[in-house]
């Protein structure tokens, strides 16, 4: 009896080898950069979607590519402009004459892993387009439903210093995103390596050695052992105790919904199985609650004249939480 109180409850050395082998491929060209790689892994296995926030130059449109050329799923790649319209995105009924009817014709977001460049260039009334089809999965014209193939998988890029010519993201559709990943500069090591790896070999070359290593049927069979990752109930207690207090702080002006308690759960099991356990730890929900929060969270507007940003409020919130052990 002894011996099986310690034994893993879900073998995850498939899933830990998958998660090894995407980033062994995407690591043939991405220099540096792993946090926002190991947060794309986690949302794949969490089934959520993905904003990425980064001046121009470090690798975000990229590093999406990459890992849709990783797995062997569908990618289309929108590029959002301020004269982009919802048909643009989601598709159009077109006038068949030879049958007298109309016939639907879909957009590129009928895709598994749809790139969403320069997200916060589109308008409103094209940035509502992507409501649907991201929470449900499914998109509605003329009173007709058509479902995306899983797995769906929405990764979309921003630019947080050029403010011509761009919207900012209404929070309905910014509460969507399970993660936004903040990219910063590479260190000056990693910027070597990036300039010697092109001087050796150009970019077409190095895009080619990227092979799939995943098929759609395995992502949602890791995506089962994630669901079954063990969660004490104390610490979806710790979740919920920091997303309230999001809620009554007097720094912050709109608080975090029930969604990013949903979101630090399901990003906290992906992280567990990724790293090896079957089970999450406080610190697997420390780690995941500041991408799954920093885009739902407003701060109020001393507080931001202040410079404060809302990684420093969530993490002071998560400090001011005892740790359940």
């Amino acid at each position: 009896m002894e011996e099986n109180i310690f034994q893993i409850r879900t073998d995850l050395s498939t899933l830990h080898q998958s998660v090894e082998n995407l980033k062994a491929e995407i690591g043939k060209v991405i220099v540096g950069q792993d946090q926002m790689v190991e947060l794309l892994l986690a949302a794949i296995l969490a089934d959520g979607h993905v904003l990425i926030e980064g001046v121009p130059g470090v690798a975000k449109t990229l590093t999406a590519k990459l890992l849709s050329k990783s797995i062997a799923v569908g990618f289309s790649r929108i590029q959002f402009t301020p004269d982009l319209m919802p048909s643009d995105v989601i598709g159009t009924s077109i006038f068949n004459p030879r049958e007298s009817s109309f016939q639907f014709k879909q957009g590129p977001v009928f895709s598994n892993i749809v790139l969403i460049d320069e997200i916060n260039r589109a308008p409103a009334k094209t940035q509502s387009a992507l409501f649907e089809v991201m929470e449900e999965r499914q998109v509605t014209v003329d009173g007709q439903t058509y479902p995306l193939d899983a797995p769906f998988l929405v990764v979309a890029t921003q630019n947080p210093i050029e403010q011509e010519g761009t919207y900012h993201l209404p929070e309905a559709q910014l509460d969507r995103f399970l993660f936004k990943i903040n990219v910063t500069y590479p260190t000056a090591e990693q910027e070597f390596r990036i300039v010697l790896n092109h001087h050796q070999s150009n970019l077409d070359n190095m895009l080619g050695l990227v092979n799939p290593v995943l098929s759609a049927g395995e992502i949602d069979e890791l995506r089962r052992q994630v669901r079954s990752i063990h969660l004490e109930e104390k610490l979806i207690s710790f979740i919920t105790s920091i997303v309230s207090s999001t809620r009554n702080h007097k720094s912050i002006y709109l608080g975090a919904s029930p969604r990013a308690s949903i979101g630090i759960l399901n990003g906290a099991k992906a992280l567990a199985a990724m790293r090896g356990r079957d089970f999450v730890t406080p610190e697997d929900i420390i780690y995941i609650a500041l991408p799954v929060m920093r885009h739902r969270v407003v701060l109020t507007p001393e507080k931001e004249m202040e410079g404060a940003s809302t990684d420093d409020v969530i993490t002071q919130i998560i400090q001011g939480i005892e740790v359940p052990r």
